[in-house]
C-alpha cells in the first residue's frame, strides 16, 4: 500500500471531505433535491482533488486514479441527468461507488508520471478513461433497465423511476458514444505507439483485452441495429465488454503496480 506523504495533508483533507459528502445521500435522509446538491458537491471537491493528483508538482496515475476519474465522470453524467429526469434513482449506488472510489485512490494514489513522457500521452488517456466513464454510464442504465423490466413482470408501480424506454434508449446512447472513444482510443494507440509510450504497438495484456472488449462492445451495437437486442440478451453483452475493458487498464495496473510492485506504461 503507497499512502501519501505528510506534504500531501490537504489532498487527505480534501479526500475525506469529498468521499463524505458522496456517502451523505446514502446516510443522511435528505430531500431529493438535498441529495443531489450534495452530489454536485461532492463532484466539485473531486474535480479539486483529482487536479491536484493529476497536475501537482509530482503528477501520478494508477489503477485507482483511473476509477476516481472514471466515477467522477459517472457523478458529472448524473448531476446534469437528475436535473432532465428528477425521478432517477442512483444516489445510493453513486455514493457507495463515489466514497469507495476516493478512498481507494487516497490509499493507492499510483505512480509519479515520468517527466519525458510525450505531450500527447494525457489526451490519450483521456480518450480512454472517458469512454471508461461512458461504459460504465451505460451499465449503471442497463441495471436500472433490468430492475425496470423486473417491475413491470412484477405489475409493481409503474411511476417508480424512469420509464423502461427512455433506460433502454439512454442505456445505448451511452454505449455508442462510449464505443466511439473507445475506437479513436484504440486507433491513435496503433498509430501513434511509438510516439505516446516510446515503443511500437505490443500485444500485452491491456491491449489484448481492449480490443477484446472494442469487439464485444462492436457486436453489441451490430445485434441492437440489425436484431433488435434488448433486455438480458442486450445487459449481458455490455457487461461482458465493461468486465473485459476493465481488466484492460485498472486490472493490469493493479496487477503490475499491486501485486508485482513493478512501474507501467
Amino acid at each position: 500500500m503507497i499512502l501519501p506523504s505528510a506534504s500531501s495533508a490537504a489532498s487527505l483533507v480534501l479526500g475525506a471531505a469529498t468521499a463524505a459528502a458522496y456517502a451523505a445521500p446514502a446516510v443522511i435522509r435528505l430531500s431529493p433535491a438535498g441529495a443531489r446538491r450534495a452530489v454536485v458537491l461532492a463532484w466539485l471537491l473531486h474535480a479539486l482533488l483529482l487536479g491536484s493528483s493529476l497536475l501537482g508538482d509530482v503528477p501520478r496515475f494508477g489503477f485507482a486514479p483511473a476509477l476516481s476519474v472514471t466515477v467522477w465522470l459517472v457523478a458529472a453524467v448524473y448531476a446534469v441527468e437528475s436535473q432532465l429526469y428528477p425521478q432517477l434513482q442512483t444516489r445510493w449506488a453513486l455514493s457507495a461507488l463515489g466514497a469507495g472510489a476516493v478512498l481507494l485512490a487516497l490509499l493507492f494514489p499510483g505512480q509519479p508520471l515520468h517527466a519525458s513522457a510525450s505531450a500527447w500521452l494525457p489526451l490519450h488517456w483521456a480518450l480512454g478513461i472517458a469512454s471508461y466513464g461512458l461504459f460504465a454510464v451505460a451499465v449503471v442504465h442497463a441495471v436500472l433497465m433490468l430492475r425496470a423490466e423486473e417491475r413491470i413482470r412484477q405489475a409493481a408501480d409503474p411511476h417508480a423511476g424512469l420509464p423502461l424506454l427512455t433506460l433502454e434508449r439512454l442505456t445505448f446512447r451511452f454505449a455508442g458514444a462510449g464505443f466511439v472513444l473507445l475506437s479513436a482510443t484504440l486507433a491513435a494507440g496503433l498509430l501513434f505507439d511509438e510516439q505516446l509510450y516510446g515503443s511500437a504497438w505490443k500485444w500485452t495484456h491491456k491491449t489484448v483485452f481492449s480490443v477484446l472488449s472494442w469487439a464485444v462492445f462492436a457486436l453489441l451495437l451490430l445485434g441492437r441495429w440489425r436484431l433488435g437486442w434488448r433486455g438480458w440478451r442486450a445487459a449481458r453483452w455490455l457487461f461482458t465488454g465493461a468486465a473485459l475493458l476493465l481488466l484492460a487498464y485498472v486490472g493490469s495496473r493493479f496487477v503490475l503496480e499491486i501485486i508485482l510492485g513493478r512501474s507501467a506504461a
